[in-house]
C-alpha cells in the first residue's frame, strides 16, 4: 500500500510561482515498484482530470503541452518525494492538483487527496 500526501498549493497572482510537493510512504516489497512512476494530475471545475507531468525513478519526464517550458517535475528517490515547480502561472492553471503513483507502464494505482491551486488574474 502507498500513501501520498501533497502540500504547497495556494493562491498566487498570474505570472507567479508555486512549488508542490508529494511525499510517498508505505511498506512492503512492492513499494519501490509502486512508486516507479510519480505524476501530477489536475482537475478544474467542470473538466476532466488531466495529466500535467510524470517522472520515472530514472528521471525520465513527460509534460502536457500546456505546461511545457513553465512547469518542472522532479523527484528525490531517497525521500520518495516528487515536486512540481510551477512558474509563469496562468488563470487556466487553476485546479485541484493530485499526486499519483504507480508501476511503470500502468495507470496510476495510488492518489493523493489533492491540493488547490488558485491563480488570480
Amino acid at each position: 500500500q502507498v500513501q501520498l500526501v501533497e502540500s504547497g498549493g495556494g493562491l498566487v497572482q498570474a505570472g507567479g510561482s508555486l512549488r508542490l510537493s508529494c511525499a510517498a510512504s508505505g511498506t512492503g516489497t512492492l513499494f519501490t515498484l509502486n512508486v516507479g512512476v510519480m505524476a501530477w494530475y489536475r482537475q478544474a471545475p467542470g473538466k476532466q482530470r488531466e495529466l500535467v507531468a510524470s517522472i520515472t525513478r530514472g528521471g525520465t519526464t513527460n509534460y502536457a503541452d500546456s505546461v511545457k517550458g513553465r512547469f518542472t517535475i522532479s523527484r528525490d528517490n531517497a525521500k520518495n518525494t516528487v515536486y512540481l515547480q510551477m512558474n509563469g502561472l496562468k488563470p487556466e492553471d487553476a485546479a485541484v492538483y493530485y499526486c499519483a503513483a504507480g508501476p511503470p507502464g500502468y495507470s496510476p494505482s495510488y492518489w493523493g487527496q489533492g491540493t488547490q491551486v488558485t491563480v488570480s488574474s
